[in-house]
């Protein structure tokens, strides 16, 4: 079908619908955060509505067109990225926030709502939303969602799963659900709503979700630790657990540290450079926080250490950690986001990174990542003078020991990114060949035709 044919035919089914054939939309909106696959939609639709999205779902199945569900685009596994010629659904005008319920404490949000806004209205509300990360300002709702999206606050307040009482769905067949109705209790059955949470829009597009808001958390400090050695991240975590509420504990290393500085023009906040250093939130209790300070410099696990003094202070020391994706994406990183057990995460670093001198001995790799929750950001960073397409060769060549040895551990290959286009040759690493044919069964029960997100995550 021609692009005028095409452009036509929308125009003549679907005459309340916005689209736009334009090369600049068109790139804009058919990709994410990767940048290891070229855009190629054919046209990109901004539904305002469920119903909107639903005919155009529709359509897609008569026609056998291929549809992407694409919200703030801040994925770093090309689960939102069009590389085939696919129709681009943008969720960008489905931001509305409405019905909340002060008695419920909940509230219901389109899924183009931008995470930090959600954050701003449950402020607002006396209420508090937690889950909370780096992209926070761009991200969607509906993209939380659909990947389980978890970040700095797990730890403590757990992940996106855990807020959603209710979601509205287009299935790929086409049908409007709604799953669960905003229910504490509801033992009628599956839980689809969980199939959905986490399912990379495989089987269907998130259009709204009813959210449940808790209530605010007590004031935190911030403290900010330099630590001597791998091993020591773990004994300050193990100390500070038990002394403090924590609500974050956050790893990240020098090169880390060096890499934020020098692109924000920070100053460092040490006098020395340490090798290893951690973030930690938690209820206020200085008292309790000098004796996981003192005690670390006794056992010779910290080397230095900060206190914030103030919530401008705190937010700074926030940004040496949160600063860390921005800093190094003009490197085109390949991001390895992965987990093992909160136990295990010492011996996986070290023998980690006896395979990253061997694999890797002349890329600059970055580590950081929630140690809380035993998810780790492994960050390769492409040098200049090597093409994207031999540097992502490399890496996946690399991938076969780095994800055989989280086999090992029986960790994941993706903790919170999803498996999208980049990760889906890995997935054997981390689900059994069970598991996988159940997935590409029940894809093919809310979507026969493989219209939505096709290839991504199963075949």
């Amino acid at each position: 079908m021609t692009e005028q044919t095409l452009e036509s035919l929308l125009q003549n089914r679907l005459p309340s619908i916005d689209f736009s054939m334009e090369s600049n939309d068109l790139k804009s909106f058919g990709q994410d955060w990767t940048r290891f696959h070229q855009p190629n939609a054919t046209v990109v639709f901004f539904p305002n509505n469920t119903e909107e999205i639903q005919a155009i779902v529709q359509l897609a199945n008569e026609l056998d067109a291929v549809v992407v569900p694409s919200g703030g685009r801040t994925g770093y596994s090309g689960g939102a990225v069009a590389t085939m010629g696919e129709w681009v659904i943008s969720l960008v005008r489905l931001n509305q926030i409405s019905d909340f319920n002060d008695i419920d404490q909940t509230v219901k949000v389109g899924a183009g709502v931008i995470t930090e806004q959600l954050q701003h209205f449950a402020k607002e509300q006396g209420l508090f939303y937690p889950v909370d990360f780096a992209s926070s300002g761009s991200s969607h709702i509906g993209g939380n969602i659909a990947t389980n999206a978890g970040g700095i606050r797990v730890l403590r307040y757990g992940l996106t799963r855990d807020y959603i009482l209710g979601l509205t769905v287009v299935t790929g067949r086409g049908d409007v659900i709604e799953l669960n109705k905003g229910l504490v209790k509801n033992a009628s059955g599956l839980d689809l709503r969980h199939l959905m949470i986490g399912s990379e829009g495989i089987l269907g597009i998130i259009t709204e979700a009813e959210i449940k808001l808790i209530n605010q958390a007590p004031n935190q400090s911030v403290m900010l630790l330099a630590l001597s050695s791998l091993e020591a991240v773990m004994a300050v975590f193990a100390d500070a657990r038990t002394t403090l509420n924590l609500s974050s504990f956050e790893f990240f290393s020098d090169r880390s540290l060096q890499k934020v500085m020098a692109h924000r023009n920070f100053s460092n906040p040490f006098e020395d450079i340490h090798p290893f250093y951690v973030l930690l939130e938690f209820d206020e209790n200085e008292m309790a926080a000098m004796q996981v300070f003192e005690r670390g410099m006794e056992a010779m696990h910290v080397t230095d250490g900060i206190i914030a003094q103030s919530l401008d202070q705190a937010e700074q020391l926030w940004q040496y950690r949160e600063g860390i994706s921005e800093s190094i994406a003009h490197h085109t990183p390949y991001k390895n986001d992965i987990s093992v057990k909160i136990s295990q995460v010492p011996k996986f670093m070290n023998q980690l990174e006896e395979v990253l001198s061997i694999e890797y001995p002349d890329f600059e790799t970055i580590w950081f990542g929630h140690i809380g929750d035993g998810n780790l950001h492994l960050n390769i960073l492409k040098p200049q003078n090597m093409s994207t397409t031999v540097f992502k060769a490399r890496c996946e060549q690399v991938n076969a020991h780095v994800y055989g040895l989280i086999q090992k551990f029986g960790g994941s290959i993706s903790a919170e990114h999803g498996v999208g286009l980049l990760k889906k040759p890995f997935l054997g690493y981390t689900r059994s060949e069970t598991e996988i044919q159940l997935i590409q069964q029940i894809k093919r029960v809310f979507d026969p035709n493989n219209i939505v997100n096709r290839g991504k995550v199963v075949d």
